[in-house]
């Protein structure tokens, strides 16, 4: 595990399950039973400041994760330094040795 990841900074992540609506409708949707507590190095990627009144700041950070992190897609959520951030890019598996595999997640802060 490399050392940004191990003394990396927590933030808890809900995976994504499929659920079975009441028309019978197969959707995928967060799963709020189970939260996962990791911990993850984040990079911030960029942001675009709000400079005129009406406009969104949007901050767009990089989470690398252990590879054992199962079932996040595009649907998940995450939090992260007291905010919600929704994942904006489909989860990037990295494979390596034991102490290098990893998971990046591109996450923007919710508005």
């Amino acid at each position: 595990m490399s050392v940004q990841r191990r003394r990396g900074q927590t933030a808890t992540v809900w995976a994504t399950k499929e659920f079975v609506d009441s028309r019978g409708n197969t959707v995928i949707a967060v799963d709020e039973d189970s939260p996962i507590t990791v911990r993850a190095a984040f990079i911030p990627q960029r942001s675009g400041k709000a400079e005129v009144p009406g406009q969104q700041q949007i901050n767009v950070t990089r989470m690398i994760v252990d590879s054992h992190v199962e079932g996040v897609t595009l649907w998940s959520r995450v939090e992260y330094q007291g905010r919600m951030w929704d994942i904006v890019t489909p989860p990037a598996y990295h494979h390596g040795d034991r102490r290098t595999r990893h998971w990046s997640i591109d996450i923007r802060e919710r508005p």
